[in-house]
């Protein structure tokens, strides 16, 4: 957002916003509330953003879309062969900030329509392909926005429409669930396994990163915890892509809290077993699935990678693209930076690491340039229980696109095998493995 639009964004009407929550299928009392008045009214004020703008403006002029994360890379990643094209152009479109949003709109309106045509004409696996990637695409186009406006609410109500086209026409069970929590609701997909016909099966609950949602966390096809027999609550919780939509906020106790809220409405579904329930995450998703395991015992295992747990998140927040810090400023409903600094100190896995006494999984990578892989030593040292630390040697944030992933385990593949073999009740010795360049496992006692 420009800043001459900054006073702009203040000025979302009420009625604007209670009609994208009635849209999205909010409970009833939920949709009386409309985002506004939830304590929104403009973006956050961030300094090196506004200072820096122009050099972010030039760096994504040089080096594409992808300068802080490979973004277009995970979030094609779901839609797997037939989402190259898309984001091949969009690559080439984006030549600055601001044109994130337009490009991943435009490719959005050109899928959804392409489903509608589809639909009319019988073609149901066509159909709900193009309705899948046009949720990605629609979410993708909410990621820069960071305050309530119309076009975040519009975004969000799209996606959310495509997806559950998608959801009608899926080769596995997929429902539309909503989490009671804070006299709100928490959103959330269930996915059930491929060819489910009854009885109880393990779950995971998964918990995305800061820049993806959960409408991409379980695969177009050959998902890989439905194809171990695990069914999938993907949610965002407080803070995350469309709860700040629904006035729920970031911060460590409400997270904590959202564990158990998340535990108890899996383990109350008939199709869940309630004594198999895990918790998965992926960055973010790595510390909001740290606090949960240690806030909720009854989950049996934790698996998380694209490690974020760096207490108070200074590298994310200090020294890296000024991006991340205001997408959490707008996730945790500070406008103001200075509150928002002290605010991070509370930011800390310290308190509930302690507390985690099931099977615990945490990759990393060796080079880790938004949490530095000395943050996981630290934390997975501090758990008392059975645990798995797995560096991949030269790999990023994003685990992965180095010779030790490619020629070592998979990344993905490992975080899956490992929670169903916990959810199995396999006993796991407490390891650090290091993955080399040549795909060698180094195995040493924690």
């Amino acid at each position: 957002m420009d800043r001459r639009d900054f006073l702009h964004g203040a000025t979302m009407t009420a009625a604007g916003g209670a009609a994208a929550l009635i849209a999205e299928g909010a409970a009833p009392a939920q949709a009386q509330v409309p985002a506004a008045a939830a304590g929104v009214a403009a973006e956050p004020r961030m300094r090196r953003y506004d200072e820096q703008r122009w050099v972010l403006d030039n760096v994504i002029r040089a080096v594409g879309i992808d300068w802080d994360q490979p973004r277009t890379i995970y979030w094609n990643a779901p839609i797997g062969f037939d989402g190259f094209a898309d984001f091949a152009a969009i690559r080439q479109r984006v030549q600055k900030y601001a044109d994130i949003t337009p490009a991943f709109e435009a490719t959005a309106r050109r899928r959804e329509a392409k489903a509608v045509e589809a639909e009319k004409e019988g073609d149901r696996i066509t159909a709900r392909e193009n309705y899948y990637i046009a949720t990605i695409h629609w979410g993708a186009a909410q990621w820069p926005i960071d305050e309530n406006n119309e076009k975040n609410l519009f975004c969000n109500k799209k996606k959310r429409e495509c997806f559950g086209k998608y959801a009608a026409l899926a080769d596995h069970k997929i429902e539309a669930v909503w989490i009671p929590f804070q006299g709100k609701r928490l959103p959330g997909w269930l996915h059930l396994p491929y060819g489910y016909s009854g009885g109880r099966v393990p779950a995971v609950v998964a918990i995305p990163g800061m820049d993806s949602f959960k409408e991409g966390g379980v695969a177009l096809y050959g998902d890989r915890w439905l194809n171990r027999g695990l069914a999938v609550l993907a949610i965002e919780g407080p803070g995350q892509y469309e709860c700040p939509v629904l006035g729920i906020y970031m911060s460590v106790p409400a997270w904590a809290e959202a564990a158990k809220a998340f535990y108890e409405f899996a383990a109350a579904r008939p199709e869940i077993d309630p004594q198999r329930i895990g918790v998965v995450g992926t960055s973010f998703g790595s510390f909001a699935g740290t606090i949960s395991a240690g806030a909720e015992p009854r989950y049996k295992a934790c698996a998380v990678s694209g490690t974020a747990l760096e207490p108070g998140w200074n590298t994310v927040f200090n020294e890296a693209s000024p991006t991340f810090k205001k997408r959490f400023m707008y996730m945790s409903n500070i406008q103001d930076e200075a509150k928002f600094d002290a605010f991070a100190k509370s930011l800390t896995w310290e308190g509930y690491a302690e507390k985690i006494r099931m099977p615990y999984l945490c990759i990393g990578g060796e080079a880790d340039e938004l949490s530095p892989i000395e943050n996981a030593e630290r934390c997975v040292k501090a758990i008392p229980g059975p645990k798995r630390l797995v560096i991949y040697q030269d790999s990023r944030h994003s685990v992965g696109g180095v010779p030790a992933a490619s020629l070592g385990p998979s990344p993905t593949g490992l975080q899956a095998d490992f929670m169903a073999a916990a959810l199995a009740g396999k006993a796991f010795p407490s390891e650090r493995w290091f993955v080399d360049a040549t795909g060698r496992i180094t195995k040493t006692p924690i």
